[in-house]
């Protein structure tokens, strides 16, 4: 369940008009936020226009453009935040977080952790997974990296109404969050959002479509073709789909409540299958549901190869990947869970 706040009134935006919103709203309540990038002051506002705006009505001093260097970015804002401020850290794409670990993993996460909780880090990492045409370099989902680092919190949205409230919790949480982003979504998702403050909380997941069949538990960009996976389905198969929204802290008692009912459950997700994010969360329904479930749990992530940059070569889930997955769920406990035998 979201909590709303002083948000009655409402917009039609797209994902980047929902974080510009909610960092224009953040940097107005609490002039100790800061937002750092490269090329986020005006008049570029950023790579995909996410800060456009914002440093003209802000000023320089908190909205401010950097040189292209990711370790100094992170370094400044987890210095900023042992300091007193809450900043917001612009990487344009995912990939280049590789330049900022030690900032990441062995500053900001473990602050809290090494001072006794007298020093945290509040700083919000955005970063954006970019489309496959940008190449392998610029396209990489590593939320997985980030999970397995205690200290951080993850978090990837999938519609413009819980990327504002979710950045804004992001915000004002006093733990370091890689906030996670996918340019495919960036202006092709549009939805009505709350133009005043309101938070969606971290940790919460949401429940999109009730089913009694099987389960999808699925996040970010792979939201949308599970959704559609499942519509086309309906008749067929009935199925519920679930959108964690944040990876930490994961809401796996939602998932438990779901595939306790249905009995089937496939993780879907946009990297790579092998060592993801969908191996923690398969283990923990089958330790806890062990016994009862009509069939193990499922994996369907991305192909363990580079991405590809040829717009044929699909690496990640597609609808029709999913439906197949789902047909071969339901095959395999028709057989009495013996792939071999299919």
């Amino acid at each position: 369940m979201t909590t709303v706040e002083s948000a009655t009134d409402t917009k039609q935006m797209t994902i980047v008009a929902a974080i510009q919103n909610a960092l224009d709203i953040a940097l107005g309540l609490d002039e100790r936020v800061i937002i750092l990038g490269e090329d986020i002051a005006d008049p570029i506002g950023g790579v995909m226009k996410a800060t456009k705006g914002l440093s003209t009505k802000h000023g320089l001093d908190r909205v401010r453009a950097t040189p292209i260097v990711e370790q100094t970015i992170i370094g400044t804002a987890v210095g900023a935040a042992l300091g007193g401020y809450r900043p917001v850290a612009e990487i344009m794409f995912m990939d280049f977080l590789c330049q900022a670990m030690d900032q990441i993993i062995n500053h900001a996460a473990k602050s809290r952790y090494m001072s006794g909780g007298h020093s945290p880090a509040p700083i919000v990492v955005r970063a954006m997974i970019g489309d496959s045409k940008f190449g392998a370099q610029h396209s990489q989902a590593l939320e997985g990296w980030f999970m397995h680092t205690p200290g951080l919190k993850v978090v990837m949205p999938s519609n413009p109404y819980d990327t504002k409230g979710l950045l804004l919790s992001a915000i004002f949480d006093d733990d370091p969050v890689i906030f996670i982003e996918n340019m495919g979504m960036s202006y092709s998702i549009k939805g009505e959002v709350p133009t005043g403050d309101y938070r969606v909380p971290l940790g919460e997941a949401s429940v999109l479509r009730e089913g009694s069949d099987i389960t999808l538990i699925t996040y970010g960009a792979e939201v949308h073709p599970s959704m559609a996976a499942a519509q086309a389905l309906e008749g067929e198969i009935s199925v519920e789909v679930i959108d964690l929204r944040s990876l930490v802290p994961l809401d796996i008692s939602t998932c438990v409540r779901s595939v306790s009912e249905t009995k089937r459950a496939i993780v879907v997700h946009g990297s790579t299958e092998f060592c993801g994010p969908g191996a923690e969360v398969a283990t923990q329904l089958t330790d806890r549901l062990f016994g009862t479930l009509d069939v193990p749990v499922a994996r369907h992530g991305a192909t363990y190869t580079p991405v590809p940059f040829s717009q044929q070569l699909h690496s990640t889930p597609t609808e029709e990947s999913i439906i197949a997955a789902i047909r071969t769920l339901r095959q395999r406990d028709a057989v009495g869970q013996h792939p071999e035998s299919i």
